[in-house]
């Protein structure tokens, strides 16, 4: 009785299997919500058995009615809501229930709806407050930053309370940029905006997604997106809704909810210590 020994693989197709084992490999995942139960009041969940995966450069946008939840999933990621029961992992790592500051030097960048910058501080102190964990560095994320928005970069010693609200969005996001994150959440991020403005919001949206960065993003609406990232963009299936509760007429609605303490340590940093911080001169911005 005879046996054949395999005829050895060569290099070539050995690269070739390689090349296409790689190719077909699934996508690291940065952020995974499983089975998460979360929301404000004891009893009332605004979140029942969430479910997200978000992999390595994905833009995924969580679309639905105001109400729905969008907001409230945004928060469970970046530990603003209590969450009852699931879980909340960044690369592997369960991150369910830390606080802002640890979850911004982990690589979580969070952009509110409103009250999202200092007004008190000029566009270049609203960065570095963002890298105020970080400070190694600096001149290389303000270049990057500016090359992102480099509206921001003309003006960088204005203060942001003369912002107009496109502008200010603008620079929340770059602050958020500051700490080089894994993931950015971005809580309606057009909200208020003209059109023109809500267009340009999109395309910076774009341009960070490009760059790298995870982002996730609630909208109300689907928007207009170039056609390159159209297929990334994912919305909820089904007509189940994210919550089960009716709200009461005397009760305040998610826009008008007074952000969390958290909140003010989106930074890292209490609203106390932004005031009291010593801000050293802005770095200067060499243009070619």
């Amino acid at each position: 009785m005879s046996s054949s020994a395999p005829a050895p693989q060569s290099a070539s197709s050995a690269s070739a299997s390689m090349s296409a084992s790689t190719a077909t490999a699934p996508a690291e995942n940065v952020v995974v919500l499983d089975d998460v139960v979360a929301g404000y009041l004891p009893g009332v969940n605004i979140l029942n058995g969430a479910n997200l995966t978000a992999a390595k450069g994905e833009l995924i946008g969580i679309i639905g009615p105001n109400g729905a939840g969008k907001s409230t999933m945004l928060k469970a990621i970046f530990g603003q809501v209590k969450v009852r029961s699931g879980s909340v992992t960044l690369n592997g790592e369960d991150i369910t229930g830390l606080r802002a500051n640890k979850l911004v030097a982990k690589g979580v960048g969070f952009v509110p709806q409103t009250n999202n910058v200092f007004p008190s501080l000029t566009i270049a102190e609203n960065l570095q407050m963002g890298a105020y964990q970080r400070p190694r560095g600096l001149r290389e994320r303000v270049d990057f930053v500016t090359s992102i928005f480099p509206d921001l970069g003309k003006r960088l010693q204005q203060r942001a309370g003369s912002l107009s609200g496109g502008e200010r969005q603008m620079v929340a996001m770059g602050r958020a940029l500051m700490m080089d994150p894994h993931v950015l959440l971005l809580d309606e991020p057009s909200a208020g905006l003209s059109p023109s403005r809500q267009d340009e919001a999109f395309l910076r949206v774009s341009e960070i997604n490009k760059a790298g960065v995870t982002t996730i993003m609630g909208r109300a609406e689907r928007p207009a997106l170039p056609a390159d990232l159209r297929p990334r963009l994912r919305a909820r299936s089904g007509p189940r809704r994210l919550h089960r509760h009716r709200s009461r007429p005397a009760e305040r609605s998610e826009r008008d909810r007074p952000l969390p303490r958290h909140a003010r340590r989106l930074t890292g940093v209490s609203r106390t210590c932004a005031r009291r911080a010593r801000i050293s001169p802005a770095p200067s911005v060499v243009r070619g």
